[in-house]
């Protein structure tokens, strides 16, 4: 009687996660290049599940703020080109000098405005900063009158008709446009060009929407402009105006319905698309913007079941807020009542247009601002912070990354697990926690081990991995391998790691199994 010698076999995961978190198809059948969790991390440009990075304070201990959240940061570019980096925390409005949160103190001829709440929105425009907040007074910072002080917009030399109280604001086509006051939520109010403080005669006046809305009363929550359009968003509804460049002549061009805004702060615009959270998730305005016509991507599809449970949980819609980085290339989506941050991954979609997204739990981010240096500014809690480095502030922080369940092609066939090969990029001296788990159960087996410090050169170049600006101790590339027990049908497996002040990214998971009974 001859002897059957089971081989084994490998499979092997390149670029692990490539295809971000799945959490709403069947866990049966989905790709292993989807994540079932992967938490504090990013896709990085080369495909890869990578750490996010940490956050560094740019300001130091400011007695006026104190340990209030800061939940509204803008940039002003003056005339002259110079940046200005603007803030709102405890009832204050502040500006960066250095490190320094200084406070800007009231400069107007009368009586200081009381100031209740942080969630202001902010715009510019010819060298003037703005602030808007329902029931205030919008505020300005204009540097060629005072560069330690703010004034009410209406206490502007030459001011025109009546400045709004309104709650949304927007600098587009040479001019502010704002809507949502607490009397009147279906009247978008534009002012003069180039005049901001202008809101009655020249170019300046106002669109009046209630009888416009397709599905009948609506109420304006933001307001957003892109590609000669003004785009009213609604809780339900959008309306796009075009030319809006020519207020005079500006027409209602098409409607969405069925599909709103429920927060001014979750709108952003990346330069060839807007970006906004509507009731059944992160939606796209680009394929509206490009052809004119109703239909939107969703997005956030493949987070879409959590990501609705969480907006329902929200006490407050106006307190999610959003922020997009240019450079880093990522939406970042904060729902506070859930304490958890989705990360969009802006590079390219997916086969069904949704983004590749990533998740940061318990990220405290009151607001976000991306300046023309290429800075990415969190609101954080008693700080400005900057996105930068791989420790949040002097603490550690945990990425894991788990992997859909594996079949390796023959879902009655057991597999025998035999072995775990990890190719880790970056992560000097750190260790890794391998996790393994059979047939959807989550009782998980584990081993444990440590990146060397040694460089790999030549087998991972500098130019391809960019190392110079992500890896300062050198090119790290380690193989980890670690002993897999058990035997299933399907299997699991999990990457957990601190990181501490060092880049890290998988390249690729490699499973050793060998053929078990069916």
């Amino acid at each position: 009687m001859g002897i059957s010698l089971k081989q084994i076999t490998p499979f092997s995961i390149q670029a692990p996660g490539f295809y971000g978190l799945n959490l709403s198809d069947s866990p049966v059948d989905l790709s292993a290049n989807f994540a079932l969790e992967a938490n504090h991390c990013v896709i990085d440009k080369f495909g890869r599940v990578a750490a996010r990075k940490g956050w560094t304070k740019a300001t130091a201990t400011s007695t006026d703020l104190g340990s209030v959240d800061i939940c509204c940061i803008g940039e002003l570019i003056g005339n002259n080109g110079d940046s200005t980096i603007l803030f709102a925390g405890n009832n204050k409005l502040f500006k960066l000098v250095g490190t320094t949160a200084t406070l800007l103190t009231y400069g107007g001829g009368g009586v200081a405005p009381v100031i209740s709440g942080d969630e202001w929105k902010f715009c510019q425009i010819n060298g003037i900063a703005m602030f808007w907040k329902t029931v205030h007074d919008p505020l300005i910072y204009d540097p060629t009158v005072s560069t330690t002080t703010y004034r009410r917009l209406n206490e502007k030399t030459g001011t025109a008709g009546t400045v709004q109280q309104a709650n949304e604001a927007i600098a587009a086509y040479g001019r502010v446009w704002c809507a949502d006051i607490n009397t009147n939520k279906q009247t978008v109010y534009f002012s003069d060009l180039l005049a901001p403080h202008v809101w009655t005669g020249g170019t300046s006046g106002s669109l009046a929407i209630d009888d416009v809305w397709p599905m009948g009363g609506d109420e304006i929550v933001a307001l957003a402009a892109h590609n000669n359009r003004l785009f009213v968003m609604g809780r339900k509804q959008i309306l796009i105006y075009a030319n809006a460049t020519d207020p005079a002549n500006i027409f209602l061009e098409d409607s969405v319905t069925g599909i709103g805004c429920i927060s001014r702060n979750t709108v952003q615009l990346t330069g060839t698309d807007i970006l906004f959270l509507s009731d059944t998730g992160v939606r796209s305005m680009m394929r509206t913007i490009q052809e004119k016509s109703a239909p939107m991507r969703d997005v956030s599809k493949n987070i879409r079941d959590d990501l609705q449970a969480y907006i329902t949980a929200e006490v407050d819609l106006t307190l999610i807020k959003s922020g997009y980085s240019q450079i880093n290339q990522f939406y970042l989506l904060r729902l506070p009542q859930a304490n958890i941050t989705y990360c969009f991954d802006t590079r390219a979609t997916l086969p069904d247009g949704s983004y590749r997204v990533t998740a940061w739990p318990a990220y405290d981010s009151c607001s976000f601002c991306e300046t023309k240096g290429r800075k990415f500014y969190i609101g954080k809690a008693g700080y400005l912070g900057l996105y930068s480095g791989y420790l949040d502030d002097t603490a550690t922080y945990r990425m894991t990354y788990y992997t859909s369940w594996i079949d390796f092609g023959n879902p009655v066939q057991q597999s025998i697990l035999k072995k775990i090969m990890l190719t880790a990029i970056g992560g000097t001296n750190q260790v890794v926690t391998f996790k393994w788990a059979k047939d959807y159960q989550r009782s998980y087996s584990s081993a444990t081990k440590s990146i060397t410090a040694e460089p790999h050169a030549a087998e991972y170049n500098v130019s391809e991995y960019n190392t110079t600006a992500e890896y300062t101790t050198g090119i790290i590339v380690d193989d980890l391998g670690v002993a897999g027990t058990g035997v299933g049908k399907v299997l699991q497996f999990g990457i957990e790691t601190e990181i501490n002040n060092n880049a890290l990214s998988i390249q690729k998971l490699e499973v050793w199994t060998k053929e078990g009974r069916i």
